[in-house]
């Protein structure tokens, strides 16, 4: 029961910590937010990446043969272009998200699944080891933060008041909680699924991070500095590999 507790508190870190401090950097002015934001985006690349491929993949090959790990790497990837073909996974990162007042729900019903997927991911994460979780929580939380600002001002300029708006997140981000104990029973009734979701769970933080973030810094749609973003990537590794270090 403690290791739950930790798992469904670091479930909450990741998507709630994002959402607290987006919430917090709305009340800052355009000019401010639209300095941050794209810092926070460029620090993200670098902790997801960080995760995936210092973190999640070592633990899956501790256990699997690298031919099924990088298969279910491939089928990550691939199962994550789907989802988002059919526009359940958008992904969102500056106040100037256009996207049409009815396609609301979508954003939050998106919002919930991918809050849900972050649960299960951090979950599993804890259940390998306690610093693994923590890193991914930590990867976790830096995407969210951009990406719940991006919610927000979608769902501010489709007429939701500011308050409506942040308690609609909340309720999405409650989704990390149900997704970490379904991770946490099938990894309990089912032992050896658990490389296998590392594997996959890489996939999701690779998929958001290559197709995602990365196309957007370098369209210098955020963030017009590419020694600043290197330099924010780079402390975004260095994060996850201090995490792994000295936690671990």
């Amino acid at each position: 029961m403690p290791l739950l507790a930790t798992a469904l508190g670091l479930s909450l870190l990741g998507s709630g910590g994002g959402l607290l401090v987006a919430s917090g950097l709305l009340l800052f002015n355009d000019d401010v937010r639209g300095r941050i934001v794209p810092w926070l985006v460029s620090y993200a690349v670098g902790a997801l990446l960080g995760v995936a491929l210092l973190a999640l993949l070592p633990e899956a090959l501790a256990t699997l043969q690298p031919v099924p790990v990088f298969a279910t790497l491939l089928a990550g990837i691939l199962a994550f272009f789907v989802l988002e073909k059919l526009v359940l996974l958008r992904h969102c990162h500056t106040d100037d998200c256009h996207v049409h007042g009815a396609a609301a729900p979508l954003v939050i019903l998106g919002d919930a699944f991918h809050n849900f997927l972050d649960g299960a991911l951090v979950c599993t994460a804890v259940l390998t080891s306690v610093p693994l979780g923590i890193s991914t929580a930590i990867a976790v939380a830096a995407h969210e933060i951009p990406q719940e600002i991006g919610d927000v001002a979608i769902l501010l300029a489709s007429g939701y008041s500011r308050k409506r708006a942040l308690i609609l997140n909340i309720a999405s981000g409650a989704s990390g909680i149900a997704g970490a104990l379904i991770a946490y029973a099938a990894v309990d009734l089912v032992p050896g699924i658990r490389p296998y979701v590392l594997a996959f769970s890489a996939a999701s933080l690779m998929y958001i991070a290559m197709s995602d973030l990365i196309p957007d810094l370098h369209r210098g749609q955020l963030d017009n500095s590419g020694v600043r973003q290197v330099a924010l990537i780079g402390a975004g590794v260095i994060t996850i590999v201090v995490c792994e270090r000295f936690i671990g």
